[in-house]
């Protein structure tokens, strides 16, 4: 389970979520964006851990599809953050749109494994 690109890649990413929204609040005292960066962000991670000890393909699916959801949502902070001047590294919402790509196959892959 570790050796997954996937948990690999977004618990990369919550760290690197934390990091960002800790450097915004310091320097800009902007929190209601980035608590809700930090909400969804980390939340990826977790949800994609849970979908590892899913209680059978559906809640699998259930599981990677919450996080795809999260991931989304993070994608919308990012942006707001980005275009507001809040933060100006897109580098993270390059991160972003990857983890979300790989989550929509992952999905799609589950969702045929599925089908008779």
């Amino acid at each position: 389970m570790t050796d997954s690109p996937l948990l690999i890649k977004s618990k990369e990413f919550a760290l690197e979520i934390i990091r960002v929204c800790n450097e915004i609040k310091r320097s800009q005292k902007e929190s209601i964006l980035t608590n809700q960066l930090v909400r969804s962000g980390t939340s990826i991670g977790a949800n994609i851990r849970e979908a590892f000890y899913a209680h059978g393909k559906a809640d699998f699916i259930a599981k990677l599809q919450i996080a795809l959801k999260e991931c989304s949502e993070s994608e919308y902070w990012l942006e707001l953050l980005i275009e507001s001047g809040y933060y100006g590294d897109k580098t993270i919402l390059d991160r972003c749109v990857e983890i979300k790509r790989i989550l929509i196959s992952s999905i799609n892959t589950a969702k045929a494994k599925e089908k008779p």
